[in-house]
């Protein structure tokens, strides 16, 4: 199964509207989302049922049992998260844990232990088709384990499909690190902005480490063309195929608000959309 991941280096590019697009035109039978910060593809797949839902356990909590707990405040001091706090007794803030184990090695009364702790949901929607998501819990910080849990579900359940339509996270942390890991390529969808020019590079050399198949498209492109002519030179200079301009429509935004792809109506972004879904295809 070919896996193709689209990552954009910063929130708002347009990301989640080009692989929604690009679910729709390639008819995928596999897909996820691994924005588990803040999921939003099954916003626009208006088909899905009542998925399989699992809860998602990361990093261990410390917990105090108050009736063994013998106030030597030791645990406190040797917290290096601040995460134990004193009121009448000794309290953990779960937000602050991050379950190294310190203070249940160095409890004399063993009134401390670490407990498994729920930091998000995995999702399974399958019918015709197999789509994988994941919604992280309010403080945890596995999102980049969890991230890997959503392409493990996805892949398990649908082994004989072609092609797998991944959508990424922002940025060029542990969540889009753990989407790199296996796919067969990967499309940056660019804004041509100063900060979108900006994280681009990094999203480009962050995949460079993974020698992973690079593509680029830009969305918006209208609003500034001086910026995008210096994303198409940067690409050119190094080496990475150029897949098309999206222009920035307002009949695009009206389907987006309508809960549709842009592929589901007849709009210049579409059509555009269109041409780059040929090219990056041949390309993978």
């Amino acid at each position: 199964m070919k896996q193709l991941l689209i990552l954009s280096g910063k929130g708002g590019t347009g990301k989640t509207t080009v692989a929604s697009a690009f679910i729709k035109l390639s008819n995928a039978k596999a897909y996820a989302d691994c924005d588990v910060d803040a999921p939003n593809l099954h916003l626009v797949m208006k088909h899905l049922t009542k998925p399989r839902s699992t809860d998602y356990y990361g990093l261990p909590k410390a917990e105090i049992d108050g009736k063994l707990c013998v106030q030597c405040d030791l645990c406190r001091q040797n917290c290096r998260f601040d995460a134990i706090h004193v009121k009448d007794t000794y309290n953990v803030d779960n937000y602050a844990c991050e379950g190294c184990g310190v203070c249940e090695t160095i409890c004399p009364a063993a009134a401390i232990s670490l407990k498994p702790a729920k930091a998000g949901e995995l999702m399974l929607y399958v019918d015709e088709t197999v789509f994988s998501t994941a919604q992280l819990k309010m403080g945890s910080g596995t999102s980049g384990m969890l991230v890997t849990e959503v392409k493990r579900q996805m892949k398990s359940a649908s082994e004989n499909n072609v092609v797998a339509i991944i959508d990424g996270s922002p940025g060029i942390g542990c969540p889009v690190i753990a989407s790199l890991s296996g796919v067969d390529m990967v499309l940056i969808v660019a804004e041509p902005s100063i900060s979108g020019i900006s994280d681009m590079k990094r999203i480009i050399k962050t995949a460079e480490k993974f020698q992973i198949k690079t593509v680029v498209c830009i969305n918006k492109y209208n609003t500034n063309i001086e910026n995008t002519e210096k994303i198409e030179a940067y690409c050119k200079k190094i080496g990475l195929p150029f897949v098309g301009r999206i222009p920035f429509d307002p009949n695009a935004v009206k389907a987006i608000n309508n809960g549709k792809s842009l592929v589901d109506i007849d709009c210049i972004a579409g059509q555009a959309i269109k041409a780059i879904f040929e090219k990056t295809l041949n390309i993978l």
